[in-house]
């Protein structure tokens, strides 16, 4: 049986300090949910599940790459997971199974009975050909175009659940 379309998809992207790839895949989402015309119909946020950089904009490799794509990178500002962000999204997209099981520990937060209402689901999941489960982090080893093309991969594959989503499959 078919799911009644939503009027609206909300999606968090998630790595470890937001300030590389869940940064990076906030930005090709945008941009690609706005090529699609359904930009008024999705809302992308990101986060991290560590506290290392916050308050801080994305990594200038970030922002350059970005900016050799072609993507604006816009206001990212670098943040923690919440437990509410768990209710308030749909999808809590994650980079890596260590950024899952930081998604995790966080949904525990919320205790008891409370089941968090968004799927967590990895980035890759959406990109089964791109030969890759996680997306690597940068960070300290460089690879900058490599991430994004991998970030590329899997936003495309999500935006096509997403427009199943909101009935434009």
């Amino acid at each position: 049986m078919a799911s009644t379309p939503s009027a609206h998809v909300s999606v968090l992207m998630v790595c470890m300090g937001n300030i590389c790839r869940s940064p990076m895949a906030e930005a090709v989402f945008r941009h690609l949910v706005a090529d699609a015309g359904i930009d008024a119909q999705v809302t992308i946020d990101s986060a991290g599940t560590h506290s290392y950089h916050l308050g801080h904009t994305p990594h200038p490799e970030t922002q350059a790459e970005l900016g050799r794509r072609g993507v604006e990178v816009g206001e990212q500002v670098s943040r923690l997971v919440t437990v509410a962000d768990l209710d308030a999204h749909d999808f809590v997209v994650v980079m890596d199974d260590a950024n899952l099981a930081g998604v995790r520990e966080v949904a525990q937060q919320a205790g008891g009975e409370h089941q968090v209402s968004a799927r967590i689901v990895r980035l890759m999941d959406y990109a089964p050909d791109a030969g890759a489960t996680e997306v690597p982090d940068p960070y300290y080893v460089g690879g900058y175009d490599v991430v994004y093309d991998l970030v590329d991969a899997g936003c495309r594959g999500l935006l096509t659940a997403v427009e199943a989503e909101l009935g434009r499959d």
